[in-house]
């Protein structure tokens, strides 16, 4: 065979993954990029079965743990369903400034062989399919311990539905604020604020658990928190550095911000802590990270490291005050700072991007490089994701609640627990095991 054929076969057969699938002249996939957010949905779908459910597990009392895990777990399942359903096709399907089409419902529309920038659009679908999932489940730690399992179920899948995606379009669909040019790189304003919100309303709407004011709940297990924390920084390198959508220098710049911020958070929380309670404790370690991380997350596409260090610094800070000091100044159950960490950190993290954004990351510029009405524009989708998340989440919560006769727990099943008295189950068999040792030694 000519020598200068076999050189062209090789090379075609190198090229061959960088060619478009579908006709010619449409848009051509890379597969270093859909091998990299193959990997980043993976990351994030990770986050809330595991991460997030092992967070607010083990901070639960021992009796409502399981539940308190199954709240996260099935959030997963009935966001991921509300979305293939309907929720994407509302949130990115169509132009519209306030709400998108029908048109891909049940992802009709959509071929295999279709390209979203240069990934395959099912890659794109299934990925923002874990935000939606992971937004509902944060709103689960505000009112773990004494909601209706029936009625949380129905609550997911309407919030997502109703709440979640008109939100999603407003900043990444086309809406009106991204017209306007807010700047949330991976969910500050779509996922944190949006959350946060929710969860401080339904804790008001649920009310306080009947022992809130006099028994001093203690973890489950210290020891699941701290490992759930620790899953869910791992999983947030694919949640905001896929939030580019691509395997390049955004994205890496993305993760090493994200792992600033992150630590930042951490030992500010845990100096304040050390300094104000004369204890630095593993809790408030694990809380100040992911504090850290929901700071930096609207950022991370757009600022630097030294931005990254300053919003991790202040995230630790604002996660602080509002998880330990607001809630007790003010006294609401939000049993495990939905509002704190997520909501008002969140809050900061928005507002700082428009202040640290840096034009050499990607081009946005914030109030430090010259562009002061960048802050303008993030405080109007503060405002508006709070307003319609508050006022939106009030009627969905009511809606469940009707539903299912009620979305509270009767006295007797918060004082026995969860765990127990809706499951059938425990978290801990340490009483059996007790027992069982004793007889052995006998």
């Amino acid at each position: 065979m000519n020598k200068k054929l076999v050189s062209l076969f090789i090379l075609s057969g190198l090229l061959l993954p960088s060619l478009s699938y579908g006709q010619a002249g449409v848009n051509t996939i890379s597969s270093g990029d859909t091998a990299w957010m193959l990997m980043a949905t993976a990351l994030v779908m990770l986050m809330t079965p595991a991460g997030l459910a092992l967070f607010y597990g083990g901070l639960t009392r021992s009796k409502s743990v399981l539940n308190t895990i199954g709240m996260s777990y099935i959030a997963f399942c009935v966001g991921t369903l509300a979305w293939v359903i309907i929720g994407y096709s509302l949130a990115f399907e169509g132009s519209g400034s306030i709400i998108g089409t029908l048109d891909n419902v049940l992802l009709r529309n959509i071929e295999i062989t279709d390209v979203k920038g240069t990934i395959p659009s099912i890659l794109f679908v299934a990925f923002q399919g874990t935000f939606a999932a992971i937004a509902v489940a944060i709103v689960s730690g505000s009112i773990i311990e004494r909601v209706k399992f029936s009625t949380w179920i129905i609550f997911a899948l309407l919030w997502v539905v109703f709440i979640y995606s008109p939100v999603a379009h407003w900043v990444w669909g086309g809406g009106f604020l991204s017209n306007d040019g807010e700047l949330d790189f991976a969910g500050g304003t779509v996922i944190h604020i949006n959350a946060g919100v929710a969860g401080l309303v339904v804790a008001y709407l649920l009310g306080k658990r009947k022992d809130f004011s006099v028994t001093n709940a203690k973890p489950a297990s210290i020891k699941l928190t701290v490992l759930g924390s620790a899953l869910l920084w791992f999983g947030w390198f694919g949640f905001n550095a896929g939030s580019e959508l691509a395997a390049d220098f955004i994205a890496a710049n993305a993760l090493m911000v994200t792992n600033v911020a992150a630590c930042a958070g951490g030992i500010v929380w845990l100096i304040i802590e050390w300094y104000d309670a004369k204890k630095p404790t593993l809790i408030g370690s694990a809380s100040g990270v992911v504090s850290g991380l929901v700071a930096i997350t609207p950022a991370a596409g757009y600022v630097d490291v030294t931005g990254a260090l300053c919003i991790g610094l202040l995230g630790g800070l604002v996660g602080y005050l509002g998880a330990v000091k607001l809630k007790k100044m003010l006294g609401y159950d939000d049993s495990l700072d939905a509002f704190g960490i997520h909501g008002l950190v969140g809050i900061l993290g928005a507002v700082l991007t428009g202040v640290f954004a840096n034009p050499a990351i990607n081009k946005a510029a914030g109030l430090l490089y010259g562009n002061p009405g960048q802050v303008l524009i993030q405080l109007k989708a503060v405002a508006v994701t709070i307003i319609f998340s508050a006022i939106g989440t009030f009627i969905v919560f009511k809606v469940s609640a009707l539903l299912t006769r009620g979305a509270r727990v009767n006295e007797v099943v918060e004082y026995k627990g969860l765990d127990k008295m809706i499951h059938g189950e425990k978290g801990f068999d340490l009483h059996e095991e007790v027992i069982q040792n004793e007889v052995i030694k006998n």
